[in-house]
């Protein structure tokens, strides 16, 4: 995901799933805006930041940060890290279906 990018291995054969996931509206148009700005897909770029964060590295150069801060100003997207963990749906004070009220964790079935 950093600006320069050596590739040292060959290509990776891998399993992709659809996946049904929910995340706020404005956070996606910024994704969405950054991986067309990339010209690469949503999931390609998802799975970079992921890949990142689970080897404790930073996925952005400070020239994708600062083009994220534009699309973060288009897009009205006013939320940062600290907002993670505390979004909740409009309409709702509850945790979703299934979740342990409080904990982000699935009920025991």
């Amino acid at each position: 995901m950093t600006d320069n990018i050596t590739v040292h291995n060959p290509k990776l054969v891998i399993e992709r799933v659809q996946t049904g996931v929910r995340m706020e509206k404005r956070i996606l148009k910024v994704l969405k805006g950054f991986a067309e700005y990339r010209d690469m897909s949503l999931g390609d770029l998802l799975e970079g930041i992921v890949l990142h964060a689970f080897d404790g590295k930073t996925p952005f150069s400070a020239a994708s940060l600062a083009r994220i801060r534009d699309l973060k100003k288009f897009y009205d997207l006013d939320l940062d890290s600290g907002a993670s963990h505390h979004l909740v749906e409009s309409g709702s004070h509850r945790a979703p279906t299934g979740v342990k009220a409080g904990t982000g964790r699935r009920k025991k079935s």
